[in-house]
């Protein structure tokens, strides 16, 4: 809270700062002086409670203007050639007092260039002189740790300038007094305004520390423009005033949030007739050209006002701050949850009050303040022509009189309207265009919606006395908008969904402010039918009463009769009455017949209990067809309440009537993305009254189903652990399913090449395993030929495994099996000789071929030779094993003397004689 001056005495300039300055008004005389960083004294400084205390702060060279940021405080001044940025400072001279005082901290060098205003704004920097504007931001950069030197960077300018530079100094040029050289205008936004051949260099002040910050210019803007030239001569009054930078902030959703956040930043600079409005964020953009009626004195932005005097009149002029800000902050605006008037939107002129002779105008909260002389001519001048490229006569015009001295100056205070009387008076100017449905009534409201909305979004909403009062306006206009966007026929129509959200209208509210009561037949726009569609396609929990809900079908038969199927499976309009949205749906059917509304009928009549009507419907197509036409209306089987899939009376009839037509349809659902996987499995969950960890046969069948169609690996090898975990769930439970799978194992086998035929040492196995593993045999056949295609990852599978142990012929398959898979046929041969030796033969037959031959003769030869040598004749299935197959596969591959030295030394010679004859034979035959 601090007052800075530019102040004159006997012809010298200061710069000074008023601190504490409230102690004045307070009646305290009490006055200290200064200097800029000064070391105060703790016993001097006590007294700095209760006085102002002045800040002097010398420069090289005469400020001409200052500019405060209303971010942090600091402090830019503007001089010939340079900019000083002071930074605000808050000094603790003990734990009771701390003082405001200022450090100069960085100048930026600019040559050539003198400064008719500054604006300083979160280290944005706008500065003007007659014709040009020029944005500039100080970037923050890294610098190396060993860097000690003064932070000094200058800023390259392209060779490439702007076309008609700086006039050439050439003497005989300076000698044409009555020339004046026009620059042409120029707009250069982003990385083009580099061009504008303006170099900067910055020089940093203060004393290098750790937290010093190192600073680079980025250009964001430079425009110039052309003087106003006319047939009756050159108009020197053609200047560029008013130049402002905007700051909008975060809007506060608690009061506890004490930090404001900067959001979106605005920049205004006014020409006699003109004035702009440029956005700076992400990109540099004009928002907003303003046309005065008048030559233009001075003008002040506010986030929702432009006020602007001229040689009679304060006008106002709307902005468009909010609606460029909102959408900075808000991503979800622009789509169909939410909406804003468009930042393109043309502003307006909202009032024009007469004053006599205003020349200086400024704004706090919700006052205009505005200074007037009584008499109407032009006294004095606002500035001296600095330009080079102006005439050197326009040097000689001075001021007529001393303006201190001459009475007939007067000072307003202007309170404004407030927010919520004016958005009442703009809302009630707009219903004067309510009956044409013009375009105007919707720029109205718009406007009003605006005024709202930049209230919400000020700093301080939160403890306003306005605030609810402001949240009432803000849905209402809303609902406004709604209004206008359902019953006008404008290109614009599906903003009428976003409004009524942001409204908070439900969906029978807004019947009731579009539809007339009665049966007289209305018309409706694009936009309410727009509204209806989507609200009713959406998964909303309130619910239509008959009258409202009979009426949308009427209204949807008028104006869209093929949406009907649609909107009669919203859970809207559970309460309509059947019988007549059969009557509608069979006059539909006569024009357009499609699966879907037969769906709908079938759907309707077992609402009615109409079992015969059902059926007939049913009927009318094949079960394939059937379930495609699922995926056009997907809420015939499931409906969501809060995030949640749940089941229709359909579905319910389906399961006991028609349980392949419902999974043949889910898995429809599935492949066309209109249910997820989960919600899938809680679909079938809660249709089958199953607890969260039971899985009803159902859900299997569904599984088993989409392994069948589904290509997205992902997804399969999720299913695939799905039903191995069922699988041996119920195995090792002794679990019988629930209801007759639908599919038998030979079915899948022949549908699926996930499930692998299954081979024959595992039939061999289960041959010899007890008459209790029957009742269960088709989990344990699913389970198996799952494990003999190649589908499956084991390694993934083997946790959901581990209940079924080797103790049976069931766990034996399987953990050979799944040795076999992981390439462990070893174990799987120790496993085989160990359990279940008649089926060792037959393992190494199916799988000991090609790289794994060799094992013929080095694991399973070596192996029964030693079992037998151990069992001896207790054990003839080895010695069967050992003569009948093994020593006559490795006859035929080895050489004699590698046959020879696999043979035990203990061996009976009768016993490998022949097997030697043969080897040996085999040889003389080749």
């Amino acid at each position: 809270d601090y007052l800075v001056t530019i102040e004159e005495k006997s012809k010298a300039t200061f710069l000074r700062a008023y601190m504490n300055w409230r102690c004045m008004s307070a009646g305290s005389s009490r006055v200290c002086v200064r200097m800029v960083g000064h070391k105060m004294e703790e016993s001097y400084s006590e007294t700095l409670k209760e006085q102002m205390s002045v800040v002097e702060m010398p420069l090289s060279d005469p400020p001409l203007c200052i500019s405060c940021c209303p971010v942090n405080g600091d402090l830019l001044v503007g001089c010939k050639n340079k900019l000083v940025m002071f930074c605000l400072k808050y000094r603790v001279i003990n734990q009771n007092l701390t003082v405001l005082d200022f450090e100069r901290s960085l100048i930026l060098h600019i040559d050539n260039l003198i400064p008719a205003e500054v604006a300083f704004c979160a280290r944005h920097i706008a500065i003007t002189t007659e014709l040009d504007v020029l944005i500039l931001k100080l970037e923050l950069v890294q610098q190396s740790a060993d860097r000690t030197e003064q932070c000094s960077q200058g800023v390259s300018v392209p060779e490439k300038a702007v076309d008609g530079g700086s006039p050439s100094t050439h003497p005989l040029q300076l000698e044409l007094d009555e020339f004046i050289i026009c620059q042409k205008p120029v707009e250069l936004l982003g990385e083009e305004s580099k061009l504008c051949e303006i170099p900067i260099t910055l020089e940093s002040t203060e004393l290098p520390t750790e937290d010093t910050k190192h600073f680079q210019v980025q250009y964001l803007l430079f425009r110039r423009f052309a003087p106003d030239q006319s047939p009756f001569g050159f108009c020197e009054e053609t200047k560029l005033h008013s130049l402002q930078l905007l700051p909008v902030y975060q809007t506060a959703y608690e009061e506890t949030e004490n930090t404001r956040k900067l959001l979106s930043l605005f920049c205004f600079f006014s020409l006699p007739h003109v004035g702009y409005l440029y956005s700076i964020g992400k990109s540099v953009e004009l928002i907003s050209t303003y046309q005065y009626s008048e030559k233009s004195e001075q003008a002040v932005l506010t986030p929702q006002f432009l006020h602007v005097i001229t040689s009679q009149n304060l006008q106002c002029f709307t902005v468009r701050c909010s609606a460029a800000a909102a959408r900075g902050e808000d991503p979800y605006i622009d789509t169909t949850v939410k909406a804003c008037p468009p930042v393109t939107l043309d502003v307006c002129t909202l009032r024009m009050q007469l004053f006599i002779g205003p020349r200086a105008i400024c704004h706090f909260k919700n006052h205009i303040i505005l200074l007037t002389k009584a008499d109407t001519e032009d006294i004095t001048e606002r500035r001296k022509p600095t330009r080079r490229m102006l005439s050197r006569r326009a040097d000689s015009i001075k001021s007529r009189t001393n303006s201190e001295s001459e009475p007939g100056w007067n000072l307003y205070i202007i309170n404004t309207v407030s927010t919520i009387q004016l958005y009442r008076e703009m809302v009630d100017y707009s219903r004067t265009y309510e009956n044409v449905k013009t375009e105007s009534c919707i720029h109205l409201l718009s406007e009003a919606h605006l005024l709202v909305r930049a209230a919400i979004m000020d700093p301080y909403f939160l403890k306003s006395d306005e605030k609810e009062d402001l949240l009432r306006a803000f849905r209402e206009s809303c609902a406004f908008l709604g209004d206008c966007y359902s019953r006008f026929d404008t290109k614009d129509y599906h903003l009428a969904l976003p409004y009524y959200r942001m409204s908070g209208l439900s969906m029978t509210e807004v019947l009731k402010r579009l539809v007339s009561e009665g049966d007289e037949i209305q018309t409706y726009e694009r936009g309410f039918i727009f509204y209806l569609t989507h609200s009713l396609n959406e998964d909303s929990n309130e619910e239509l009463s008959k009258e409202s809900g009979n009426k949308v079908l009427q209204i949807f038969y008028l104006t869209d009769p093929v949406q009907l199927p649609d909107i009669l499976c919203s859970p809207s309009m559970r309460n309509i009455c059947p019988l007549t949205a059969l009557k509608y749906l069979r006059k539909v059917e006569k024009m357009m017949p499609s699966v879907v509304l037969t769906l709908t009928k079938a759907f309707l009549a077992l609402k009615m209990g109409d079992l015969t009507m059902y059926e007939h419907e049913m009927d009318s197509y094949k079960e394939t067809t059937l379930a495609c036409g699922f995926v056009g209306q997907p809420r015939l089987l499931q409906q969501r309440k809060e995030g949640i899939v749940m089941p229709t009376e359909f579905a319910v009839h389906l399961k006991e009537m028609q349980p392949g037509l419902l999974v043949a349809a889910t898995v429809a659902l599935h492949e066309n993305s209109k249910i997820e996987l989960e919600e899938a499995d809680t679909f079938f969950k809660m249709l089958c009254n199953s607890s969260e960890n039971t899985i009803p046969q159902l859900l299997v069948d569904f599984w088993e189903a989409l392994l069948v169609v589904s290509s997205q690996e992902e997804i399969l090898q999720e299913l695939l652990l799905k039903v191995t975990s069922q699988y041996v769930w119920r195995i090792s439970r002794k679990q019988l399913p629930e209801t007759k799978p639908l599919k038998t194992t030979e079915d899948l086998i022949n549908s699926c090449s996930h499930f692998g035929l299954i081979v024959p040492w595992v039939t061999s196995i289960m041959s010899v395993g007890c008459s209790s593993d029957k009742d269960y045999h088709e989990d344990i056949t699913r389970l198996q030929s799952l494990l003999c295609s190649q589908s499956i990852n084991i390694a993934s599978a083997l946790p959901f495994l581990e209940p079924l142990t080797e103790a049976d012929n069931v766990g034996l398959t399987i953990r050979v099996l799944c040795n076999t898979r992981l390439g462990k046929y070893e174990e799987a041969i120790d496993q085989l000789l160990r359990r279940c030796p008649d089926a060792a033969v037959f393992y190494a037959q199916h799988e000991l071929k090609g790289d794994n031959q060799a094992l013929w003769w080095n694991k399973l030869l070596p192996e029964l030779c030693k079992r037998t040598r151990l069992t001896g004749n207790d054990c003839p299935v080895l010695i069967s094993s050992l003569k009948a197959e093994t020593l006559s596969v490795v006859a035929m591959e080895l050489e004699l003397r590698d046959f020879l030295s696999l043979l035990p030394e203990d061996g009976t010679a009768a016993f490998f004689l022949p097997h030697l004859l043969h080897c040996s034979q085999k040889k003389l035959l080749t």
